[in-house]
């Protein structure tokens, strides 16, 4: 029986970086404005702005990640703090707390993946947050989270 040869993803350089972030501005703004507009609605909303706002971020996390892997950009702390508490607590559950290098990190769960029928949760996203002093997130932290992993924050009813 012959192998099926696995054709090479496109490799990205910096100028698609630029092209994609020029992509996002009005995008973002269009999502902000609409999202504002369906605050405290409840039910399936229409949203496609959000929508598209939120494919361009999954392509530009293709994008980065592309570059890291090629050497261009270097890894972010909360991608190299993350793998290391993965490596450290993979078993960790939802809102556990861990230190790691003096700071506390939270274990947090999303829905990434739902049934047919939307009831039940087939695949979780899990990533780790940075708990403040105070008890809170951090919020910057929390950006750069979604940044990165911007398709764990959406939730699907279909294959990933």
């Amino acid at each position: 029986m012959a192998k099926s040869i696995k054709t090479p993803k496109k490799l990205h350089v910096m100028h698609d970086l630029s092209e994609v972030n020029q992509e996002i501005l009005p995008l973002k703004a269009l999502a902000d404005r609409e999202l504002a507009s369906i605050y405290g609605l409840t039910g399936k909303v229409y949203t496609p702005h959000i929508d598209e706002y939120m494919q361009v971020c999954i392509k530009k996390a293709a994008i980065v990640d592309c570059l890291k892997k090629q050497g261009y950009i270097p890894r972010s702390d909360v991608e190299v703090i993350s793998a290391a508490l993965d490596f450290l607590h993979p078993r960790a559950r939802t809102n556990a707390v861990f230190e790691y290098q003096g700071a506390q990190y939270q274990r947090r769960f999303a829905p990434l993946k739902l049934s047919k029928s939307g009831k039940n949760v087939q695949k979780w996203a899990k990533f780790w947050l940075l708990q403040l002093p105070n008890g809170n997130i951090d919020p910057n932290w929390e950006l750069e989270v979604r940044e990165i992993w911007p398709s764990y924050f959406l939730i699907r009813a279909i294959d990933i």
